[in-house]
């Protein structure tokens, strides 16, 4: 009876291990699921101002698009901000839900994903915060930019790009729509130890040390990235603010003309937009 029991045990250990190895191998397939974006459009030429800018990097170039202020820009420079989209989408989609920022007086820049569109390479947690990177000093260092009021925004799996770059680079403020505190967090819905997780993205630890204001926005029925990841970065945080949606994941904002209104207040409390 013994051994019979060590044979299931053993038999059920080799299974897991199997189911294992498989969820290792696809995790980069199942956090990033760029093949079923579809090609991307090439639509830039019908949006007015839109200046592509091609980021180098140590694995080819990455697209990036960046898009001026409606308003005359000041000697100072403009505030700006760095916009980091979900995994299902591409940066393509942005331009006229995010419009608004430009007729606020902010630039925005709006960076692919190594592997995404037309972009070149794989996404990794490594290769994306060197995109972001690359984005921010090209940006940062325009004369018509004003560095020291650059805003980075992450939308789900771009909480996890721009917390990246925050930990690298100086920022004004984050704003972390629908954003997870880890992927390291998922593993056990999937019975698997977080140290098989390759990219992490531990927005939970720059959060806590991160010294400026930050914007945590989140739904309340967001059946993707449960409600608590929002409350438990928002709890973390020095100087935070917490704005809840009666949303999902992918509808939130459910009121766009509130979300713009709870952003534009945001932005003129902590000094980024001026009268």
């Amino acid at each position: 009876m013994g051994t019979k029991l060590i044979k299931i045990l053993l038999g059920a250990f080799l299974i897991y291990c199997c189911y294992a190895l498989l969820l290792f191998l696809m995790q980069r397939m199942m956090i990033f699921p760029r093949m079923l974006i579809g090609s991307a459009p090439n639509g830039s030429s019908n949006i007015a101002g839109l200046e592509k800018i091609w980021l180098k990097t140590t694995y080819g170039k990455v697209e990036s698009w960046y898009l001026p202020p409606a308003t005359a820009k000041k000697a100072s420079g403009a505030p700006v901000v760095i916009f980091a989209h979900g995994n299902g989408e591409l940066i393509d989609f942005w331009p006229q839900e995010l419009k608004r920022f430009n007729e606020l007086g902010l630039g925005l820049l709006l960076v692919e994903y190594p592997g995404y569109g037309r972009s070149q390479g794989k996404p990794t947690q490594s290769s994306i915060t060197e995109a972001f990177i690359s984005a921010y000093d090209k940006i940062s260092a325009r004369s018509n930019i004003d560095s020291s009021r650059i805003t980075l925004f992450g939308r789900s799996i771009g909480g996890g790009a721009v917390c990246a770059l925050a930990a690298e680079r100086p920022c004004a403020a984050l704003v972390l729509m629908s954003t997870f505190t880890s992927i390291r967090s998922f593993a056990p819905r999937y019975l698997l130890p977080g140290f098989l997780v390759l990219d992490p993205f531990d927005n939970l630890t720059v959060v806590k040390n991160y010294p400026g204001p930050i914007l945590v926005l989140h739904g309340k029925r967001d059946e993707i990235i449960p409600y608590t990841h929002g409350v438990k970065l928002f709890r973390a945080a020095r100087n935070a603010r917490m704005i809840t949606y009666n949303s999902g994941h992918n509808d939130c904002p459910s009121d766009w003309e509130k979300f713009w209104k709870d952003m534009e207040g945001f932005l003129r409390e902590i000094g980024i937009l001026t009268p």
